[in-house]
């Protein structure tokens, strides 16, 4: 069988909201990974796969050990997996890639398959507005930020990370969809389309499944999440859509 689709998720949040929890959620995604692979060319996730995430020099988080054990059974049989860090899980360094085979990305790609250009990004910062977030990313993002959380104990510093994590998915991460104008996401890909059309946007970070045309030749995608939702999009044959998982 030739395998020519591709898929994005994103906003798995493992770890959250605890270890039991988790565990289910994880061995759902990973139940959809042994489905998708059988006709699976690449798979994007699109950032906050994690619900905290930072490497030391010689500590990375506890867990997860079946997604990433599915993850390096993946690449191992050539899918190619790229994972973008969200605003959850933006202290990745390069274990992921050299133990499990994954490419990192921290920022926006656009990629082209087929006839179709697609613009792939987590979709935090991005847009008008939220600027106190743009304050705190380049804050969170510095050399001297890290550095200084580096020489915290794990047990203080992931308890910290985590209380600070669940703060951040309450202010309103997972709002509901009003209505394009209220969307900054939507706002950011028509000023985008305006300078570099591309033919889709795919977005994570808003913890809602979303497909809104941007003009006659764009559509922006959001791929949700999977503590609600269960969604995923996939490209087939030039068309990018939106699907739930109901395993």
């Amino acid at each position: 069988m030739t395998k020519e689709k591709i898929y994005f998720a994103s906003d798995f949040h493992l770890g959250s909201p605890n270890l039991k929890d988790s565990h289910k959620r994880e061995k759902l995604i990973v139940s959809w990974l042994n489905e998708i692979e059988k006709d699976a060319k690449a798979v994007y996730l699109v950032g906050d796969i994690f619900d905290f995430w930072f490497e030391y020099k010689k500590v990375i988080p506890k867990g997860f050990v079946r997604f990433l054990g599915k993850l390096a059974e993946l690449t191992d049989n050539g899918i190619a997996i790229h994972l973008f860090v969200g605003n959850h899980d933006l202290w990745m360094q390069d274990y992921l890639e050299k133990e499990v085979g994954i490419k990192v990305h921290h920022d926006n790609i656009t990629i082209r398959e087929g006839q179709k250009e697609i613009f792939i990004g987590h979709g935090d910062g991005l847009g008008k507005g939220d600027y106190f977030y743009k304050f705190l990313r380049k804050i969170f993002t510095s050399k001297i930020c890290q550095w200084t959380f580096a020489r915290m104990h794990p047990n203080f510093s992931f308890s910290l990370a985590h209380t600070w994590s669940k703060g951040s998915r309450k202010s309103g991460d997972d709002a509901n969809f009003i209505s394009k104008e209220k969307e900054i996401l939507y706002g950011y890909c028509k000023e985008q389309q305006s300078i570099n059309p591309v033919d889709y946007y795919v977005f994570g970070h808003r913890h809602f499944p979303l497909e809104l045309k941007v003009d006659e030749k764009a559509t922006y995608i959001n791929t949700g999440d999977w503590i609600q939702h269960y969604t995923y999009a996939v490209l087939d044959n030039g068309k990018l859509e939106l699907k739930t998982y109901n395993k």
